[in-house]
C-alpha cells in the first residue's frame, strides 16, 4: 500500500518538468482551459480518444476534475495538466492504481501544436521517477491505440517493453481497435 506521507497532496500543487514545462495537479481551475484546448482539438484527439465527444462544456471538466479529486484521494490515480508557460497544453496522469501488485499506468495526450517537441516524454520520465522511487510500484503500464504511431514512440523511447496487442481492447467513437500494451519494470529502470 502507498505510504500516505509519500503520496502527493494537493499542497505539492507543481512538478518542473523543464525551464518551461511544469506539471499541475488537476483542479477546478483548469476545467476552462481544458475544455478550450480540447475543444480546439476535437479532431485530433477524437481519433484515440473515446470521452472526447462526452466532453461538450466547461461544466462537464467540472465533474471530471470532481471525480479525478476523488480518485487522489482514494490513493487510486494522480491526475495532472500541462502546462506550458502560462497555456494548458496537455493532460498526464498516473491511473489504475493496483496496489497489491504494485502496477500503475500512465495515460496521455497533448495539444496538437505542442507534439513532437519531447513534452510527453520528459513528462512521463518525471511520472516514472515518482512512481517507482516514491510510490512505490514495481511496474508500470502505457497502452495506445495500434496505428497511433506517435503516441507509441514515447513508451519506445523510455525503454518500455511491448508486450503485445490486447485485441479490441478499446471502444473508440463506434468501433474497437486494439491497443499495444507497453511494460517498464522498476529493475529495468533503475539499470
Amino acid at each position: 500500500m502507498v505510504k500516505p506521507s509519500r503520496f502527493i497532496s494537493f499542497n505539492a500543487m507543481r512538478i518542473p518538468v523543464s525551464e518551461s514545462i511544469v506539471l499541475e495537479l488537476i483542479d477546478h481551475h483548469h476545467a476552462e482551459p481544458l475544455f478550450k484546448v480540447v475543444d480546439n482539438n476535437r479532431t485530433h484527439l477524437r481519433e484515440w480518444l473515446p470521452w472526447v465527444d462526452y466532453m461538450r462544456s466547461v461544466e462537464d471538466f467540472s465533474r471530471y476534475i470532481t471525480l479525478c479529486k476523488k480518485k487522489h484521494q482514494d490513493k487510486i490515480e494522480l491526475g495532472f495538466v500541462i502546462m506550458g508557460g502560462d497555456a494548458l497544453v496537455g493532460r498526464i496522469g498516473l491511473h489504475y492504481f493496483d496496489h497489491n501488485n504494485k502496477i500503475c499506468s500512465i495515460g496521455y495526450w497533448m495539444d496538437e501544436q505542442h507534439t513532437g517537441k519531447g513534452i510527453i516524454t520528459n513528462a512521463c520520465k518525471k511520472l516514472i521517477h515518482y512512481a517507482f522511487t516514491d510510490l512505490g510500484f514495481n511496474r508500470i503500464e502505457i497502452k495506445c491505440g495500434v496505428g497511433n504511431t506517435k503516441s507509441a514512440a514515447v513508451p519506445e523511447r523510455l525503454g518500455f517493453t511491448r508486450e503485445g496487442v490486447l485485441r479490441q481492447g478499446e471502444w473508440v467513437n463506434g468501433n474497437f481497435i486494439d491497443l499495444n500494451l507497453y511494460s517498464l519494470l522498476k529493475s529495468e529502470y533503475n539499470q
